[in-house]
């Protein structure tokens, strides 16, 4: 056998031609050789994902993954100046959704019905487009309707749902039952929410049983539940509901033209903001922070949630306003046009401290003289343009003074008609020159001189006045005039931190104009707002310093047991100008304004101011004003108190009394100081408080 193996094996080597060569280490190196290349392109893709795109890689996956679920928070409060609540939050039980990631708008369809059932919702703002979304996201329903369309080949998906969309839209037979229509609201809310976000499906009047068989069938309605939501209420009358202003509520919405602005801010579409006024300029800080849950997803399916963030209520307002007084005047204006009569439309009042620019009280009324009708309306004191009259004459001797066509030694002029371009203007006791007397700056004021008025506008055109002759000043006299009056306040913002107030309405100050030039010299040309009006006053009040009003004091935290809470930041008073008088020239001013009310002379116009105690400064004001072609007067007045240091600036107007009107004003005046010192300040702080000097009138003159 052995000799037999030999053989063959020999054989073998010599058919060959040589020794065998195995095949298998070359396949092997090709093989090791693929998979070598094979692990270095593995390794390249991996190193080029990993330091190429691999932050960005990675914030795809934490925002796949992770999300910010977010809640409502109460909104904060507003609080009177003396911690009284003006604007509270009432809470209510509410039904909310929040939406889970990538449903499917099948299963909203199916929650929405199934709430319905236990459910009542507002209809009146569904949609015809969101009511044929309900009816289409029915699969059934969707086929049905497509298969009554015509040209559908080649059709995709959206632009055959777009296609059976305009069909039900032009099928006048196409209604839901009512049944349906609730539904139909409930799944328009749903869709409208975003990805882990919280919406209201109702947010008020949901009843105990409403509650109770929603909390039974929770389970079965993934992202429903009984939560909480709140709505503005006014324990101290509504009446302080126009400073205040409004918050959108969730049936409203965000406001429309602002919506994007809104939902970049991370807003819901339903969620309340403030839409006016107070509630509006304070939102950042009223909103308040929502509360944020992190929530891990894989899929559709959350795999943890994490509380992190609890939320924080919006942070309070304090007002300078005092609910007490502002009730108080509120009333006392209302009553004051109720009598007023005739084509009376309105009556206007704001009460500040000229110290600090806070509003104490800002309250008005408008009246339709055809029916007679009152309403409510506070903000017509900062948006109503009024010809106030003679009361802006302080600022006119001002700027005269600023000029210096008088000085505080020489300042006296002849009061008499002035007759210009055959037109005679005249004071009201001089309307003939049967009263001629010399006035000086602080008389004129006393007595409410036009004819000084009128001539030191023309001093300041550098006009020389010669009576009967052509009356030629250039018209840059309007600019002048204005200028000055301006610094006080008179016919530019004030700065209020409230949106929307008038600056005023100018007349024209073209040449053919030019006599309006005097006209405007004693108040009766352009028009102001009574919070012109009281800034203009405080600036002589507090010794020359222009100082934005407001209304808000401070931003405040909340207690742990709901209250009030510490002082987050107080809004300093902000000085917009000083006015460049001297002691003396002030003086000559605040003097004139105490003698309108304790002076001497027999036309002095404020004798029945005398009685208030503590004494007052004042400029009444009487414009000659027309309604729908009817000769009227506006009455109105400009005061602060006491007059050796005022506290308090009251600024009124009633405009279109009747020709036969008188002191109205003032007996609202004297009203509106008895409400403030039983309301607001003692007298038993002030100095002196029953008697006020002329000496005292000047002392505030060196601010």
């Amino acid at each position: 056998m052995k000799n037999f193996y030999n053989r063959v094996s020999n054989r073998n080597r010599r058919s060959s031609g040589g020794p065998i060569k195995s095949e298998i280490p070359f396949r092997l190196n090709i093989l090791f050789i693929i998979v070598a290349l094979l692990f270095a392109a593995l390794i390249g893709q991996l190193a080029y994902l990993q330091v190429i795109y691999g932050s960005q890689f990675k914030a795809e996956v934490n925002s796949t993954d992770t999300t910010i679920e977010t809640t409502n928070v109460q909104r904060g409060m507003v609080y009177d100046s003396n911690g009284k609540v003006l604007v509270g939050n009432k809470a209510h039980q509410a039904i909310t959704y929040t939406k889970g990631v990538s449903v499917l708008s099948s299963s909203m369809y199916d929650i929405a019905n199934k709430l319905g059932n236990y459910l009542t919702v507002s209809t009146s703002s569904l949609t015809p487009r969101q009511a044929i979304d309900y009816y289409l996201t029915d699969a059934k329903r969707l086929k049905a309707v497509e298969s009554k369309l015509s040209g559908t080949k080649g059709l995709s998906t959206t632009g055959l749902y777009n296609k059976a969309l305009s069909y039900l839209e032009n099928d006048s037979s196409f209604k839901l039952t009512k049944k349906q229509q609730n539904a139909a609201a409930i799944f328009a809310k749903m869709s409208g929410a975003y990805s882990l976000s919280t919406t209201y499906i109702k947010d008020s009047g949901v009843s105990s049983k409403e509650i109770a068989e929603i909390g039974e069938h929770l389970s079965e309605m993934p992202g429903v539940q009984v939560g909480t939501s709140w709505s503005r209420n006014y324990p101290n009358g509504s009446s302080i509901k126009s400073i205040i202003g409004t918050v959108s509520s969730e049936k409203t919405g965000l406001p429309s033209d602002r919506v994007n602005e809104l939902l970049a801010q991370g807003y819901s579409r339903n969620d309340s903001v403030g839409q006016s006024y107070l509630e509006q300029e304070y939102e950042s800080v009223l909103r308040g922070t929502k509360a944020e849950k992190q929530v891990e997803v894989s899929g559709t399916t959350v795999t943890k949630e994490v509380k992190k963030y609890g939320g924080s209520k919006g942070d309070n307002l304090q007002l300078t306003i005092n609910s007490t007084f502002q009730k108080k005047l509120q009333s006392l204006v209302h009553s004051a046009e109720s009598s007023a009569g005739g084509v009376s439309t309105g009556t206007y009042a704001i009460v500040m401290n000229p110290q600090t620019g806070g509003i104490i009280g800002m309250a008005g009324v408008d009246r339709n003289p055809s029916t007679g009708k009152i309403t409510t309306n506070a903000l017509g004191a900062m948006n109503s343009d009024i010809v106030m009259g003679s009361v802006v004459k302080g600022a006119m001797v001002s700027g005269a003074l600023m000029d210096g066509v008088i000085t505080p030694t020489n300042n006296t002029l002849t009061d008499k008609p002035i007759t210009v371009g055959g037109v005679k203007k005249a004071s009201w006791f001089n309307a003939n020159g049967g009263a001629n007397m010399a006035v000086n700056a602080s008389t004129a004021l006393e007595v409410s001189s036009n004819s000084y008025m009128m001539q030191l506008a023309m001093k300041e055109a550098n006009f020389n006045y010669v009576s009967g002759g052509a009356l030629t000043m250039g018209t840059s006299i309007f600019a002048k005039e204005r200028g000055y009056f301006n610094q006080f306040g008179l016919g530019v913002a004030t700065g209020i931190d409230l949106p929307g107030e008038s600056t005023g309405l100018q007349g024209s100050s073209s040449k053919a104009h030019i006599g309006n030039a005097l006209d405007l010299s004693f108040g009766n040309y352009d028009a102001y707002t009574v919070l012109q009006v009281a800034q203009y006053m405080s600036t002589i009040a507090n010794g020359g310093t222009r100082i934005a009003p407001h209304v808000v004091e401070s931003i405040r935290g909340t207690k742990s047991d709901g209250t009030l809470g510490a002082v987050k930041s107080t809004v300093t008073p902000k000085v917009l100008n000083r006015i460049d008088m001297t002691a003396a020239e002030k003086k000559l001013v605040t003097e004139g304004l105490y003698d309108v009310v304790h002076g001497t002379n027999t036309y002095k116009t404020g004798a029945e101011l005398a009685s208030i105690s503590p004494g007052i400064s004042a400029k009444t004001g009487t414009a000659q004003t027309y309604y729908k072609g009817s000769e009227t007067v506006t009455l109105s007045l400009a005061s602060y108190a006491p007059s050796n240091d005022p506290k308090v600036v009251v600024a009124l107007a009633m405009p279109n009394l009747s020709t036969s009107a008188e002191d109205n004003n003032m007996k609202l005046a004297k009203q509106i100081y008895a409400a403030y010192w039983k309301s607001v300040q003692s007298t038993s702080t002030l100095t002196n408080p029953t008697k006020a000097t002329k000496a005292g009138a000047a002392q505030n003159t060196n601010g």
